[in-house]
């Protein structure tokens, strides 16, 4: 590094951005090479350069700077604090579109770290720039660009009011259709830091018209382009169930269903939270989500997936499914996934937040379910504090069905109840009752445990009559 300073101030051009290329190469490769190009002193006479210097140093001297501002708040505080920022933002509109896209990506790389930073961005004027290089012509520095007002957005509902303000939502929005894959990605990501923060926020994305098109995108080769599309739809949904509906109207639910079918893994958990947000809102929401095949779909995420942290948000989903109504609480128990959400609570392999997922699921499940062939398996495997629920589930439903006493009689489901072991006076002893008050006294002893021994006591008992 010592020796590569001086060269920085060298009277060959050439020189000049070989050196500097080579301390970007240098602080881009970890954080103490990016320390050393602060501490050496490097960085005043790069912002110095910055403004003097051709369009060649420019680019490696803005280089340098995302390479030392990368890698943490404080290196990025470092950067600022030297003055680049003004620097940088006069380079976004500087003839070359080489330049423009190095500083962007300076100051991207900048205002990723945390809010202050990314208001010290916003302050040195540099929103309306990155507006305008989103609308020229090259691909490149239009990705970049939008990467940095995403990065601008994210950290708060004022930092993306400003991005909003500057005019750069419409631009964004036609964006959607564009071709280049990477472009989308960022234009989608941009759109989704935006719309997260707030309705108001929300429905200027829903108002620039990204509805339908933005479904599109879930079909696309590019998964990330998936990722980022299901992102935002989530964003949007997630606020009010008026936006919801807007996303279920522009058919939405059913594209968003389609995607988790042809896709896998990290890919697959912004949609199934976003399905998990619309069923949350209200009943026919909910509703909406089991017509166009949701449960299965999201079935098949809980049974496949093998990270823990999408088995959780699809027995999230699941739950916020099932917890309206006995017929939201079936269309989830037909598919058989209340003994895979019980196996999943159960398991010692499951992580904690899977683990309480799994839990609140059944429960939100259970508490509705009025589908008896799904309860009673739960009355073999589940553990007490999960079977409180189900034998409460058959308290409420057997007194008014002739057909399903009859049939949890034969199917043993009586004979299991008589062996459960209760506290007296307690919920689980309520639910126990008043089953037992659905059936004749003498059936009911028939099926208690120790009954064949006091018909036994009463043979041996027993003195037949003698002539």
């Amino acid at each position: 590094m010592s020796l590569l300073r001086p060269l920085l101030l060298d009277v060959v051009p050439t020189i000049q951005q070989t050196a500097a290329l080579a301390l970007g190469r240098l602080a881009n490769y970890n954080d103490d090479l990016a320390e050393a190009v602060v501490k050496g002193d490097i960085l005043p006479q790069l912002v110095y350069s910055l403004a003097e210097q051709n369009r060649f140093y420019k680019k490696a001297a803005a280089f340098v700077l995302r390479a030392v501002g990368k890698h943490s708040p404080q290196l990025a505080q470092a950067i600022v604090d030297c003055g680049a920022l003004d620097t940088l933002v006069i380079c976004l509109e500087d003839f070359d579109p080489g330049v423009k896209e190095a500083a962007a990506w300076a100051l991207g790389y900048i205002a990723r770290h945390n809010a202050e930073l990314s208001q010290a961005v916003v302050d040195a004027g540099a929103v309306p720039l990155l507006v305008l290089c989103i609308q020229e012509p090259e691909i490149a520095l239009k990705r970049i660009a939008a990467s940095a007002l995403s990065d601008i957005s994210k950290h708060s509902p004022e930092l993306a009011q400003t991005v909003v303000d500057a005019g750069a939502i419409a631009h964004l929005a036609q964006m959607i259709l564009n071709p280049d894959a990477k472009l989308k990605r960022q234009v989608l990501s941009a759109l989704s830091q935006v719309a997260k923060h707030s309705v108001d926020l929300a429905e200027m994305v829903v108002e620039a018209e990204i509805f339908p098109v933005v479904l599109t995108c879930l079909k696309d080769k590019d998964e990330y382009v998936k990722k980022n599309a299901s992102t935002l739809i989530r964003e949007i949904a997630k606020h009010t169930p008026e936006l919801s509906q807007l996303i279920v109207n522009a058919g939405g639910v059913a594209a968003v269903i389609d995607c988790l079918g042809s896709c896998k893994g990290n890919i697959r958990l912004p949609g199934i939270m976003m399905l998990g947000y619309v069923a949350a809102h209200s009943e026919n929401l909910a509703m909406a989500v089991i017509i166009s095949k949701g449960v299965p779909q999201l079935s098949v995420c809980l049974s496949e997936e093998p990270e823990d942290h999408i088995k959780a948000a699809a027995a999230w989903a699941l739950g916020q499914i099932g917890r309206h109504t006995p017929e939201h609480a079936r269309a989830v128990a037909v598919t058989n996934t209340l003994p895979v959400l019980l196996s999943l609570y159960m398991s010692a392999e499951s992580s904690e937040d899977l683990q309480v997922k799994s839990k609140k699921a059944i429960k939100n499940i259970l508490q509705k379910c009025t589908y008896l062939p799904a309860l009673e398996p739960f009355l073999y495997d589940a553990p007490p504090n999960i079977l409180k629920h189900v034998v409460g589930q058959f308290s409420k439903v057997l007194p008014h069905d002739s057909k399903a006493r009859r049939l949890f009689v034969t199917s043993g489901g009586l004979k299991k109840v008589q062996e459960i072991k209760a506290e007296p006076g307690s919920l689980l002893q309520e639910y126990i009752n008043s089953i037992n008050n659905c059936y004749p006294e003498e059936i009911v002893r028939y099926y208690s445990p120790g009954y064949s021994d006091t018909l036994l006591q009463r043979v041996d008992s027993y003195q037949p009559l003698t002539n």
